[in-house]
């Protein structure tokens, strides 16, 4: 005789619900727009002398585009995909933080 257990088969349970999710690249994209957008504020203010100083601190300013992508999809998670509430907070946050650096690097 097999040592053995019976096994009960039971009728297919349902399956998870489905959540809805914000879509990550409305987010992205809206960060990487406002870093546009910050990119080109001191062009507006300073004129064209600022490609000089950016020659000597682009890196700075490239190293917050990934920052500014995360804060764009952050943002637009967290509001739940509100667009245009997202888009305004997304703008002053990165304008912000290109302020912030800007203001930093001229002492």
């Amino acid at each position: 005789m097999r040592n053995g257990t019976n096994l009960v088969i039971t009728s297919a349970e349902p399956g998870p619900s489905t959540e809805e999710t914000t879509w990550s690249l409305t987010g992205a994209f809206i960060g990487f727009l406002a870093w546009l957008l910050a990119l080109g504020i001191p062009f507006l203010i300073y004129g064209p002398n600022t490609l000089f100083f950016f020659l000597y601190t682009w890196p700075f300013f490239l190293a917050l585009l990934p920052v500014a992508v995360i804060v764009g999809i952050a943002l637009h998670s967290l509001l739940r995909g509100r667009l245009l509430i997202s888009c305004i907070v997304t703008v002053l946050a990165v304008g912000l933080m290109f302020g912030m650096l800007f203001l930093w690097l001229m002492g």
